[in-house]
């Protein structure tokens, strides 16, 4: 349910509506203006990069993942619906939020990923993994489907997207308030205390730095968060930039990108749902590769594409992917991971996630920014990360590292 919840955020603010918005509007479409919305979002990730770890092994060593997440939810409930003050030429303003909605949300996101195996046994993850993300792009169609509605109602009314995004920034702040509580009612943490943790800032750290001094045991592990690096480099630039490729390259407006990421979300939750039950039954690798080959050709035919009907079967390839990959790696880091360290690792997996969120659109904001607004020739850059992606998987070995896990587990 919190899946459900949040995935709100990202759809509308970071996917749909308010990147478009934020290049077109508040940045007035300057050279730079795709890759100010890049550095916005690069800070925000470099500062949960920093945080990241720290919380998980709080969360950890304090059984606090529910409190955390309560704490961040409500962050990011705030200042998403701040982003309805943000109008023409007010990029100071624009930027701040933009850093502390994502910044809230980030940090949220890595301690709904620790409960995952509280709440699923080892052969299960995948499936239940699938489940989250599938009802997670549902949630995305509901604040869609509502912002779409007012979006259609404002233009018939002939007001101008500065009018009419602000008021979608609040719908989707009341969405994810609303939507996430039941989480905070019916959740249960199972995970107990650490005992001897009485230092708390102490004690975090000291989580931290076992984990990277224990890092040799579990070798597969941080093979894949260097994989997870490049081949989300490569999904968090769609994600963050579809809407202004759609908008800048293809003259969508912002009735249809946001038509267009709605039917995407369907085509992502199917993904989700049946690939949760692949991965399970043909391994987490074998799976992951199947989706970065699907991205790698999704990313070719958008720097192909001249028409709609082409772009249309794009998206639809992306949501595919999507679904299946963010599905399949969050299930690989909990599979990997011991037990009693899931908050600490999945920390550590969030950490990866933000530095290729840097990575991949800062990237692509820099090639715009030098070529003169080029466009399709970032996109087709992005091609590369999902190579590199392929390139390190294949080396890695699941059963070994499941292995690593359970006899870490059984030492500690």
């Amino acid at each position: 349910m919190y899946d459900f919840a949040n995935s709100g955020y990202t759809t509308v603010v970071i996917t749909a509506v308010f990147n478009a918005y934020f290049v077109a509007v508040v940045a007035g479409n300057a050279p730079w203006a795709t890759f100010a919305w890049t550095a916005a979002l690069a800070a925000s990730y470099a500062l949960i990069m920093v945080t990241a770890p720290v919380i998980g092994a709080y969360a950890d060593a304090h059984s606090a993942k529910k409190r955390l997440l309560l704490f961040t939810t409500a962050g990011c409930v705030v200042f998403t619906a701040g982003l309805a003050l943000v109008g023409e030429g007010e990029l100071a303003l624009g930027v701040a939020l933009v850093i502390l909605s994502n910044f809230f949300f980030g940090s949220g996101e890595n301690l709904i990923a620790a409960f995952l195996p509280e709440i699923a046994r080892g052969e299960a993850m995948g499936k239940v993994s699938g489940w989250g993300w599938s009802l997670g792009y549902c949630g995305g169609l509901v604040a869609l489907g509502a912002c779409l509605v007012y979006v259609s109602h404002a233009q018939a009314q002939g007001a101008t997207a500065a009018e009419f995004v602000p008021v979608t920034m609040l719908i989707t702040a009341a969405l994810f308030a609303v939507a996430s509580l039941p989480t905070f009612v019916f959740l249960q943490e199972r995970a107990q205390p650490v005992a001897g943790a009485s230092d708390l800032v102490r004690s975090a750290f000291a989580r931290v730095l076992d984990s990277v001094s224990h890092a040799r045991h579990h070798a597969d592990l941080w093979r894949f968060l260097v994989c997870v690096v490049f081949y989300q480099a490569g999904i968090q630039t769609v994600v963050a930039l579809a809407a202004v490729y759609a908008q800048e390259v293809m003259a969508f407006t912002t009735r249809d990108t946001l038509f267009l990421i709605l039917v995407v979300n369907v085509t992502a939750a199917v993904g989700a749902f049946a690939f949760g039950y692949v991965q399970d039954r043909i391994g987490h690798v074998r799976t992951l590769v199947i989706t970065m080959v699907g991205w790698l050709l999704a990313v070719v035919l958008a720097w192909m594409a001249e028409g709609a009907t082409l772009f249309w079967i794009v998206a639809n390839l992306v949501g595919l992917c999507l679904g299946s990959s963010q599905s399949a790696g969050r299930a690989l880091v909990g599979y990997l991971s011991p037990p009693a360290r899931t908050a600490e690792f999945f920390g550590l997996w969030g950490l990866a996630v933000k530095l290729s969120a840097i990575l991949g659109p800062v990237t692509y904001g820099v090639v715009t920014w030098v070529t003169l607004g080029d466009h399709r020739f970032a996109m087709l850059m992005t091609g590369a990360f999902f190579v590199i992606g392929i390139a390190i998987l294949s080396g890695l070995d699941v059963a070994r590292g499941r292995r690593a896990a359970i006899e870490a587990e059984a030492g500690m």
